[in-house]
């Protein structure tokens, strides 16, 4: 089995780019042409989820012969409940079918058996195909947040990335904290 990192490389190789789009989707930001033909979208989780499908659905035609990654954040899906995942899963499996590769934007972070069922939910394959290549991990709870992870991604050839520092104008109130003479999430990184 390949590896993620290879499998990503490669990707990154064939496109002569290492770019990846965000798929964060909000209803506002969705072109009328595509919002119009889903009435009720503003009021309905099932319109709306169904809107969001096919506007990604689009985007990742248009998008699938210049990139090689996709990002999904899952809480613009979560937001509308069961239908809104059922998106966010189909995205996913229309994503890898045009060939992308698929980071699943969650900034996953739990200990224990909840951190082994997120990365189960994420990154184990199903017959459903929906399991993303990747996922986004928070590892601020310390190294067991993100062991199972790791566990998941040697055994089915998956990958992580760990968020170490964010953009946000709070993040420095503890993430450029000076631990052993370096910022915080330099010794997070390490």
């Amino acid at each position: 089995m390949k590896s993620f990192a290879d499998r990503l490389l490669t990707a990154i190789d064939a496109k002569d780019t290492p770019a990846c789009v965000g798929l964060d989707p909000r209803l506002e930001s969705i072109p009328s042409p595509v919002r119009d033909g889903f009435p009720g979208a503003d009021t309905s989780p099932r319109q709306a989820a169904e809107c969001i499908l096919s506007f990604n659905r689009q985007l990742i035609d248009v998008i699938a012969p210049l990139v090689p990654v996709v990002k999904p954040q899952i809480a613009f899906y979560e937001i509308f409940g069961g239908p809104g995942f059922d998106a966010y899963r189909k995205t996913v499996r229309y994503a890898r079918e045009r060939g992308l590769i698929v980071i699943s934007d969650g900034n996953r972070g739990d200990i224990g058996a909840t951190a082994a069922a997120y990365a189960k939910a994420h990154l184990v394959p199903d017959e459903t195909d929906s399991a993303a290549d990747a996922v986004t991990v928070n590892p601020y709870l310390g190294s067991d947040s993100i062991a199972p992870f790791l566990d998941v991604c040697r055994e089915h050839g998956r990958g992580i990335f760990v968020l170490v520092r964010t953009s946000n104008p709070s993040a420095k109130e503890l993430q450029d904290l000076e631990t052993v003479g370096e910022p915080f999430y330099i010794s997070v990184a390490k």
